[in-house]
């Protein structure tokens, strides 16, 4: 997939996406803003926050920036920010998540829901979250990824094919995803019905210089 499929899918989706994604994975995005254990002032980033339902569980006092590719869905997020009066909230920009346009180490904890499964380089996603991420800092996902039982990955790697028109790959693996990323995971919980999907907390072992320098060289 490509941005200009995602962002077509996801113009699709909006209108009805809260009501179809909305109950079926709230239980994940309650449990990863749990782990995320925030602290008053904490400065957090959440990529691909879509329409915003995670954003009314975020406590009071950290400060929050969402980005998201698509405009349809993150204009839905600045409806759900202005009618819940949602202060903590400080940013909704629409950005690439994959090429982020903030400084190094921005935040305290940078976190993606329902997101590695759908960008087109998830190793890049890994990259541009670590480098806006202050070193020891939290990298937290949730997603769902191919299935261990043969039956179920094999139904998954069927419908593999309609990835373009799902908007998300069905088959992702989540072996080949932390061999690709190198992420130290910390923890590994699965969440939402019969636990199909998994909640990572990592942590950004990055140095201060060492991310940033790569990256202004690679640039």
């Amino acid at each position: 997939m490509d941005i200009d499929v995602i962002q077509r899918v996801y113009r699709r989706y909006a209108q009805g996406y809260d009501f179809y994604f909305g109950a079926l994975l709230q239980p994940g995005r309650k449990a990863i803003i749990e782990k995320m254990h925030c602290r008053p002032d904490d400065r957090i980033l959440e990529v691909g926050v879509g329409t915003g339902l995670s954003l009314p569980l975020y406590p009071p006092g950290v400060r929050v920036t969402g980005i998201d590719i698509s405009r349809e869905m993150l204009a839905r997020a600045h409806v759900r920010k202005t009618r819940l009066h949602l202060d903590h909230v400080t940013a909704l920009r629409l950005m690439n998540a994959e090429s982020m346009q903030f400084p190094d180490d921005s935040f305290d904890k940078v976190v993606a829901m329902y997101v590695v499964s759908v960008v087109p380089c998830p190793a890049r996603l890994v990259s541009e979250m670590r480098r806006v991420c202050r070193p020891g800092g939290e990298l937290f996902m949730v997603n769902h990824f191919r299935h261990a039982n043969q039956v179920v990955g094999g139904l998954e790697r069927l419908v593999a094919p309609l990835s373009r028109l799902l908007g998300f790959h069905p088959d992702f693996s989540l072996e080949n995803f932390l061999q690709e990323t190198g992420l130290d995971v910390a923890e590994r919980i699965p969440v939402n019905v019969l636990g199909y999907w998994t909640l990572l907390r990592a942590r950004n072992g990055k140095t201060a210089t060492g991310l940033g320098a790569s990256r202004t060289a690679a640039a």
